[in-house]
This record gives C-alpha cells, structure tokens and sequence, in this order.
C-alpha cells in the first residue's frame, strides 16, 4: 500500500477514536497503536534506528506497552518524521527540557495538523468548557502570546484556536511586544462583574501567582459571575516561592471569587499531540463526585516508568510520566518525557514537576524549575519575563545610564527611592494602576524605561547558529 495511503487510513481510526470523545469506547486503542508503531517503524529512520537499538520491532513487539517510547530530548538532535519531510504544514519549537539551550522542532503534515487540532478541540471543549452547548461563547482572557508574536509557540497556535471556536468577539491575546497587558485585563474582570458576562482565564501558572499576590498587596479582588473559570499551565514551584495547590486555589477564590472545582490545570507537550487536562470543571458541570487528576482519553495512554529500569510503576507511584498518544501519527507514538508524576487506578495521572539530575543521574525529587509553557530559549526569554512576571530572567535591573536615570526620576518625582526596574515592579505598579492614576503614570514610565532597555538587549542577542 502507498505510504500516504496507509496512513490516510491510520488517520480516519484515530479520528474516529477522537470524535468518540473522553468517555468513548477505547477498546480499539491496543490493535490500532501496534499498527501506529509498524507505521513508523517503517517510515520514521531515526525512530526505527532507536528501536533497533532497543532489540524492539514489530515482529518482537507484542503489547503496545512494549513500545519503546522515544525520549524529548531526543527531539532535539534529530527530525523526527514518519511522512516526507516536503510534505510538513506545521512545525512546533520542542518544550523546555533538561537542556534549554538546545532545541529542535516538531513537524507535522496535513494530517497531523488535522489530528492535533481535532484532539485538542475535544479534550477544551470536553475538560475546559463542558457547559458550551448551554452557555455559548465565553469572554476569553488569554495570558498568553497570540501566534502572530509567537508563530512556533504550541500554546500560542492552540490558545488562538480555542478562541476561534470558544471565545466571544471581546476575547483578548493579554501578551504582546511589550509584554502584559495588566490594565486591559484588569477593566475587562471590571467589565464582567458589571455586566454579569462569565470570563475563562487561561494562562501560565507562574502569571496567574504573581497576578493575585500583586492584587493582594493592593488590596484589590473580583467577584466574577458564576461560570468563570482559570485554567493555568505549569508548575507550581517558581521564582516567588512554592505555592502549593491548596494555596493556589484558595488565592484564586479570593482573588476572583471562582470556586476551587472551577479552576483546572493543563499539561501539553510540542512532542505529543494531545493537552490533558483536570476533570473537576467537567465534573461539577455534569454532577459527578471524584477526586481532582487529569483524565486521559481513548486514543491515548500514560503510565509512569522507574528511571533507572524503565519498568513501568504500579498505580500511584512517582516516576517518569511517558505518553502512548495515537494522534502522534506524523512523529512517534510513545514519548518519554522528563516530568515527574503517578498513575491512578482510574486510567489518569498527576504531574508533579520535573525530575532533578543529581551526579547525572535522574531522581525522584522534582527540580526548582517549572514546568512551564513557554520554553527556556533565549528567543522567548524576555516574553517570559512578562508571561511569569520575571521568573525566568529573576530580576531585570537596569544597567544603562540613562535609562537608570530615567526611571529613578520617575520614582522620585513619586516620592519612592527604590532603585530596582524590574518586571514585578513594574507589573505591580499597572495592577494597581488600573484603578489608581498616580500608581499608572509610575508604571507606564517604568514600563517605558524597561521596553528601551529590552530593545537593546534584543538588538545585542546573537541570532541562532551566530
């Protein structure tokens, strides 16, 4: 059979599994992965040298768990492709793995981007708003970059196609060149307590913390109407100290007054196709009791590995979370990433963060760093900076003359002596600003001292392969 028909027809059963939505029937996931894996085998060189290596082929492979899964960081060495190369529609710069300096891409054909899109449409639509049929679009406020600014950005071209499908006319991209756009999302949570329009707030976790630790120093909240909710993506561990889940949401209550089942966390990989989610919000909406994981859908499976053995865990022990996802049909059905996390008997997982390297070996303690959306590439540093609010770059100060100058007579002119331009004093500044005008005109001119100073330091960043 020729090679794009065989997988035009790979295609049509996974779509298949895909339109069967979470709750399908998933007993056609095993004969259809082993089927996926012979596919690529055959057609992806890297992978099958990889296979090779591990003494695994079809004819050997009995058991889709069996399936070597192929490692992220791998992606970065290699073009990783089961169609011809000429043939790629879409590519995704690789997450943030244990060398951020080094990264690759994700490449995917026409009938990649279709899978993908459609996984994901289902799993936003099902996890993220399981109440659309009755409430339609929602004002959407998406901390994060549009694909205009970050073309390769899987979180950008996603959050872009949940608000096509998802968003009211007045959905917003909050992140641009200049960074967040505080004050707009300020008067647009104004806007829906006055008018009673429910919001769904997605961004990084690490944003939404220092977010609500800046409107808690301002003595500032929301009572957003019934039917908001947050959705965040990342860890919980960051440059502002470790907030723990708990915390987490019982800052989101106080801040915007959404309940605790209302708020869902998401994980989603360049690697693997499929974004996971939380299934409290689908929960409340449809009645059901259980404690909050994140499901995982027929057409995909997750378990957890020892490090050192590879042997997969038992139910609810720590390990390295690898992802089986049929929708991976144009790269590598099987991934093994380097975040931590358990099983549970109910078929979902939970991510704890990422493994730590100690004397090059992998523990099973998490690092400090998060598992953050956006990557570790000097190319989306200083987006970052504004997305976490300075968790990456730590702190900016100003080391330019005249820009220092700048800044410090805009504190004086204030009354304030604090010698420090960074992007956590400037955020603060714009959140009380939006309802304070002497704190807006401390922040805007911040704000501009700090964007001059971001030029110049992206006009002095060598370009990639300099």
């Amino acid at each position: 059979m020729p090679m794009a028909d065989e997988r035009e027809l790979l295609a049509r059963s996974v779509s298949a599994l895909i339109e069967g939505g979470p709750d399908g029937d998933a007993a056609a996931f095993d004969d259809l992965a082993m089927r996926v894996f012979a596919y690529q085998y055959e057609h992806n060189e890297p992978y099958r040298s990889f296979c090779d290596a591990a003494g695994a082929s079809p004819e050997t492979v009995g058991d889709w768990r069996d399936i070597p899964p192929y490692p992220t960081e791998a992606f970065k060495k290699e073009i990783v492709t089961s169609f011809p190369l000429s043939e790629a529609v879409m590519a995704n710069i690789t997450s943030g793995t244990t060398s951020p300096n080094q990264r690759g891409q994700i490449f995917r054909d026409d009938t990649g981007r279709r899978l993908i899109l459609a996984a994901n449409a289902t799993m936003t639509r099902s996890y993220l708003f399981p109440d659309h049929e009755r409430t339609g679009p929602l004002r959407l406020l998406l901390l994060t970059p549009g694909p205009d600014l970050a073309p390769t950005m899987g979180m950008a071209i996603g959050m872009e196609e949940t608000r096509k499908r998802f968003g009211s006319a007045d959905s917003a991209f909050l992140v641009g060149r200049t960074g967040v756009d505080v004050r707009r999302m300020v008067a647009m949570l104004r806007e829906s307590e006055a008018d009673g329009t429910p919001v769904a707030m997605i961004g990084a976790t690490s944003a939404f913390v220092y977010f609500m630790k800046s409107c808690d120093k301002k003595g500032i909240s929301f009572r957003l109407p019934p039917g908001s909710r947050l959705c965040d993506g990342g860890g919980y561990r960051g440059r502002f100290g470790e907030v723990s889940r708990a915390d987490f949401y019982r800052m989101v209550e106080q801040t915007f007054g959404i309940p605790t089942a209302w708020c869902i966390n998401t994980l989603g990989m360049a690697e693997s196709a499929t974004n996971y989610f939380d299934g409290t919000l689908r929960n409340a909406v449809l009645g059901r009791c259980g404690e909050r994981h994140k499901p995982v859908p027929p057409w995909t499976r997750v378990v957890s590995v020892d490090p050192s053995t590879g042997r997969v865990l038992p139910s609810g022990e720590i390990g390295l979370l690898c992802f089986y996802d049929l929708a991976n049909l144009p790269t590598v059905l099987a991934v093994q990433t380097d975040n931590l996390g358990w099983t549970d008997d109910r078929g979902g997982f939970e991510i704890i963060g990422r493994a730590r390297v100690a004397d090059g070996r992998v523990t099973l303690e998490p690092s400090s760093r998060s598992v953050g959306p956006l990557g570790d590439s000097k190319t989306f540093q200083l987006l970052e900076a504004y997305v976490n609010f300075s968790i990456k770059f730590k702190s900016m100060l100003v080391s330019s003359g005249s820009q220092k100058a700048d800044y410090l007579e805009a504190r004086r002119e204030a009354g304030e002596t604090d010698a420090t331009l960074s992007c956590p004093t400037v955020v603060e500044e714009l959140v009380a600003g939006a309802e304070d005008a002497e704190a807006r005109a401390r922040g805007e001119a911040a704000l501009d001292a700090f964007q001059r100073l971001a030029a110049d330091r992206a006009h002095d960043e060598p370009r990639d392969g300099s």
